[in-house]
């Protein structure tokens, strides 16, 4: 039986019956055709063949650098290790310039190396590093810059690569939200010294656990699968410092399997943006990012921003409600990089010079999609936002006392 809520009783914050028995979470796994997964793991089992450049995961990273149109792409067992990886192979020292709007792990692969990440503010149209904000936080000791293709909206790649250029700075991408998406044609992954990838479950494209860099640079794709494992050239032979950053076969035979459904994934992903489009217009406060529809996109991330005075309650209150009827909405990338450790106790006074990531992370609410999710489900999480946008001057007094 559907359930309509039609009053604030009628929510489970209130004491109301959750709209939904399981829990809706942001990026619930695809999985793709279940039957090809399990037979290509069968061949993996009996090739007793389970890791160590397998011919699941030669033929995983043939695919992606052809779908990405790049010479090299280097699996990785996930994204974070893949970004140090390539981090380190490409010279980077000193200080490094990067959002703060941003997963946790673009910082941490710098500070991992004792490498400072030097917080960049961003362009509170796109989500991304703002270039204009770059040239100021320049030092003799910057050796580079990565920016973040945020909700796979590609970062202003030509400002960034001229800045990089005039400075002699290496640039790097953390991808990671970006796979199956283009900028100006070109598909996100071509750009910088090197791009990374991101294949976590959550991703609408995932290998269990995994990640991938990608490049055009024979030298720094060469340093980079020796980094991968051990430094090892041949069977007895360590030749460069390294680790084992490797994927095993059978993640590169769930990535394999996902891509045959590649365009089914996107075309849901697709089909559920519209619909949260339809049903969340006109909503006073309440902004739903867009997409460039003449570039490839993968739709993968639902991103509203609230504006507490327009709405008429806060973010954080709108999650309550929501993760109360079981819909686990997210405050993406709360409350920003600076604002966590190490880094809000080395750099106190950072929030000053990162306004606009201060107003976003305050703002930004990410909702469920994907495979997993029904139409029906989406209409439902809008209805639940719509009756709180109708009762907002009541909710905004429980609010208030809540926390008084």
């Amino acid at each position: 039986m559907v359930l309509i809520k039609k009053h604030l009783s009628d929510l489970a914050i209130f004491d109301g019956r959750p709209t939904f028995t399981e829990k809706l979470h942001v990026g619930r796994p695809n999985i793709g055709n279940r039957e090809h997964l399990l037979n290509r793991i069968n061949d993996i089992l009996d090739r007793r063949w389970l890791t160590n450049n397998g011919l699941y995961v030669q033929e995983f990273e043939q695919r992606i650098a052809e779908f990405v149109g790049v010479k090299h792409c280097i699996a990785s067992c996930n994204a974070t290790v893949a970004l140090e990886i390539a981090i380190r192979a490409a010279g980077l020292k000193g200080e490094v310039i990067v959002p703060s709007f941003t997963f946790i792990a673009t910082a941490h692969a710098l500070q991992w190396q004792e490498i400072t990440p030097v917080f960049c503010d961003i362009d509170p149209e796109t989500h991304n590093i703002n270039p204009k904000q770059i040239e100021q936080l320049i030092t003799p000791r910057t050796t580079g810059i990565i920016g973040v293709h945020l909700w796979g909206r590609p970062c202003n790649v030509e400002a960034l690569s001229k800045i990089a250029h005039t400075h002699n700075l290496k640039l790097m991408f953390d991808a990671a939200h970006a796979f199956g998406c283009s900028h100006q044609g070109r598909m996100i992954g071509s750009f910088g010294d090197a791009e990374v990838f991101s294949f976590h479950a959550t991703k609408f494209l995932n290998t269990f656990e995994g990640g991938a860099i990608v490049t055009n640079n024979d030298e720094l794709a060469a340093k980079i699968r020796l980094m991968t494992n051990f430094g090892f050239a041949g069977l007895d032979n360590v030749i460069y410092i390294g680790t084992n950053g490797k994927m095993h076969e059978t993640s590169a035979a769930m990535g394999l399997t996902g891509l045959e459904s590649l365009e089914d994934f996107v075309a849901i992903n697709y089909r559920n943006y519209q619909q949260y489009e339809q049903e969340l217009q006109r909503i006073p406060g309440l902004k739903l990012i867009t997409y460039d529809k003449t570039q490839k996109c993968n739709y993968q991330y639902i991103i509203l921003e609230i504006d507490e005075k327009d709405f008429g309650i806060s973010r954080d209150y709108l999650v309550e409600i929501l993760q109360s009827e079981n819909v686990i909405a997210r405050r993406y990338f709360y409350p920003g990089c600076h604002n966590m450790e190490p880094y809000r106790s080395y750099f106190p006074h950072n929030k000053l010079l990162l306004p606009e990531t201060e107003k976003l992370v305050k703002r930004v609410l990410c909702l469920p999609t994907g495979t997993a999710l029904k139409p029906e489900d989406i209409s439902k999480i809008c209805q639940i936002i719509k009756l709180v946008v109708a009762n907002s001057c009541e909710l905004s007094k429980v609010q208030f006392y809540s926390h008084i």
